[in-house]
């Protein structure tokens, strides 16, 4: 649970997330020193996908109808192709996501993967630069973002990667947004 004392991330996810792209930035963010909550639509906890089967399950600190965006000073979007895609068609989940570009601090949003879907529904990717997994770069450009094939891309609070093997390069990048 968050710790009024220390910079607090959300990460939003669901049951299908790929499961490197939440466990790897969680264990990065909390090594550094961040609080780190996991939010989702039901309590409990939530099953990720590992390569090809399911994998682990992570517990939920919050619901997303207990979280406010106000209480983080960062959201982590994973991917995974189940994850995103359920959470795209959850309104609160695109108004938790939006709310977070709303900000005048420009609080990070980190997205890897097909997690860039939940910014393209969220209608914040219009003029910017990002990539993604290859395969919904087409709904990202419909979308009116500028989409490049690169190991992470910044552009102003938004901060994308395409696979797990950009992982390293994705929490740096973060991590570095985060202490800026």
């Amino acid at each position: 649970m968050t710790n009024s004392n220390q910079q607090s991330v959300a990460i939003l996810a669901t049951d299908g997330f790929e499961q490197s792209e939440l466990l790897e930035p969680k264990r990065a963010l909390e090594q550094a020193g961040y609080n780190v909550d996991v939010i989702s639509l039901q309590a409990g906890k939530i099953i990720g996908w590992d390569k090809d089967d399911w994998g682990e399950q992570v517990s939920v600190d919050l619901t997303l109808d207990n979280a406010y965006a106000s209480q983080y000073q960062a959201l982590v979007l994973p991917g995974g192709l189940i994850n995103p895609d359920t959470l795209r068609q959850d309104k609160a989940a695109i108004e938790f996501v939006r709310a977070f570009s709303e900000y005048g601090d420009k609080r990070p949003i980190a997205a890897i993967c097909h997690g860039p879907w939940l910014l393209a529904e969220a209608n914040i990717v219009e003029g910017k630069r990002l990539t993604s997994f290859a395969s919904i770069q087409t709904d990202l450009k419909n979308a009116g973002a500028q989409w490049v094939d690169e190991q992470v891309v910044q552009d102003d609070n938004v901060i994308t990667s395409r696979t797990p093997a950009d992982l390293e390069a994705f929490n740096n990048a973060l991590i570095q947004a985060m202490s800026a």
